[in-house]
């Protein structure tokens, strides 16, 4: 079984449900499936290896990806907020590649070398698709790794098609379900919200971009059933409906991820939506999104519960979904028990830990997610953090030293640590550690510009501290993991730095 089948299967029950709302337009499956084949045409007629998508949410996207499926080409989503020399070092590594754009990104990639830009297609449809076996890569991924650098993740059809059908059933919507999407479409959640929509024949409501009020007047406006949230997303929907009195009397279903969410949130979400079932899910690009769950029912009992360990669970992660192993390995490699830390091991089905330029999988299909965390008795995962020092933002995956090496270019700025410090609103927000040059005159509202100007608004540190050195090992490495404790211990004293 392919991508290919999941939207035929439904076009050949059901063409004339709606699939997809966006802009005040309805698509029916038959016509995604259509608009699908024009674009499997285009594909096919320049000889394509795979087609990049770069912009935001829109019918055109999913038609892309299906489109991509049909012509037996690899779906490559695009980050529209990357810099012009990130998009062209990343585009660069796939070879024979095209690449649709969004208005607001036309002009961008009309920049670019050796890539060729699609316009809309303008021929007839594709008569039949090609034929993919479950070996074929899908969807390429790029997620960052902790040297700053994008790695491309390599999601084939087995992947992604097992996580599917061991998630969702065939057609199993009502007709009246309405799933909100407004996470953008590069992100995993994105991908896989697509897919199992599809294939449970669920109308799928696009969000351009995520805006509070907005993503609130839409689930009123279109009676959303379901929706997904990272936890920053969550926290200001929630400003909203506070502010307004408000609620959102169709919404029955809303799951998060993407990062670690502070559970004083999760209790305000409780509080403000009690009708609503609430899924914490936790997974990773490379293994085709969620491998585990904190179900609604797990949040009604932990929540209720006086019993510290029950009541505990509602900071976790949940339990592994049944066709995924989970284990949680020491430094060593071996296997602890409960309540021991260590690295989060995964394998199933759905699990890739593939790259463009290697697999990570051992010998046994096991991939080291590092992640850190443990296991209750239970079974339930408790997140620790990221074993590599990543910052989780938003649901994005910042690496600190894309934040310090432009930082060390500053001419005020002799050395630097970038971490991330855990925060109720962003899941972590962005702090610097700096030892100024001697002599120096330094403004806080310069450094901050100085790295909006040279990455983004999502780089920029929130704190600024002042040091007059920094911890390093014997050898020179940076400990960053120091500066973090130091924070934390001084967040948790409630005392200024």
């Amino acid at each position: 079984m392919n991508t290919t089948m999941l939207l035929s299967m439904v076009t050949q029950v059901n063409p004339d449900r709606v699939a997809v709302t966006s802009g005040g337009q309805d698509w029916t499956y038959a016509r995604l499936a259509e608009r699908a084949a024009e674009f499997a045409a285009l594909i096919q007629a320049e000889r394509l290896s795979a087609v990049a998508y770069l912009g935001e949410n829109s019918p055109e996207a999913m038609a892309l990806f299906f489109g991509c499926s049909m012509a037996g080409a690899s779906y490559v989503p695009v980050n529209y907020r990357w810099t012009d020399v990130q998009l062209a070092e990343a585009l660069s590594r796939i070879a024979n590649l095209g690449v649709v754009a969004d208005e607001p990104s036309a002009a961008r990639v009309a920049r670019l070398d050796n890539v060729l830009v699609l316009g809309e297609p303008a021929g007839p449809a594709l008569d039949e698709a090609v034929e993919t076996d479950s070996e074929f890569p899908a969807v390429l991924l790029f997620t960052s790794g902790t040297s700053g650098t994008p790695k491309t993740a390599v999601l084939r059809n087995r992947h992604l098609v097992g996580y599917v059908v061991n998630t969702v059933e065939f057609l199993n919507a009502a007709p009246d379900e309405a799933i909100l999407v407004s996470v953008p479409p590069y992100h995993i959640a994105a991908v896989s919200s697509m897919t199992t929509s599809v294939f449970a024949g669920r109308r799928i409501v696009l969000m351009p971009s995520f805006e509070p009020q907005d993503w609130v007047d839409t689930v009123r406006r279109e009676g959303v059933t379901q929706a997904m949230v990272v936890p920053t997303m969550l926290n200001r929907v929630l400003d909203v409906l506070e502010a307004e009195g408000g609620s959102l009397p169709e919404l029955r279903h809303l799951s998060y991820g993407g990062g670690r969410m502070p559970v004083p949130v999760i209790e305000r979400a409780m509080r403000l939506l009690p009708s609503v079932d609430l899924v914490n899910a936790y997974g990773l690009t490379e293994t085709s999104s969620t491998i585990t769950l904190l179900s609604p029912e797990d949040h009604r009992e932990a929540a209720a519960s006086t019993v510290s360990g029950v009541r505990a669970r509602l900071g976790s992660v949940g339990r592994a979904l049944p066709s995924v192993e989970i284990e949680i390995r020491d430094e060593g490699g071996q296997v602890v028990g409960p309540g021991v830390a260590g690295e989060i091991w995964v394998r199933g089905e759905q699990v890739s830990g593939e790259y463009l330029s290697h697999s990570a999988l051992d010998d046994t299909g096991w991939y080291a997610t590092r992640d850190r965390g443990h296991l209750d008795e239970a079974g339930f995962l408790f997140l620790h953090g990221r074993a590599d020092d990543v910052i989780v933002r938003g649901g994005e995956n910042i690496a600190p030293a894309e934040v310090e090496d432009r930082l060390h270019l500053h001419p005020s700025v002799e050395e630097v640590a970038v971490v991330g410090v855990p925060d109720a609103d962003w899941g972590e927000r962005i702090e610097a550690f700096i030892v100024p040059t001697p002599g120096a005159v330094v403004v806080e509202d310069e450094l901050r510009e100085w790295v909006r100007s040279g990455l983004r608004s999502t780089r920029v540190p929130e704190v600024i501290h002042w040091r007059t050195d920094l911890p390093y090992n014997e050898t020179g490495k940076l400990l960053r993991r120091e500066l973090k404790a130091l924070r934390v211990r001084e967040l948790a004293a409630d005392v200024p730095s």
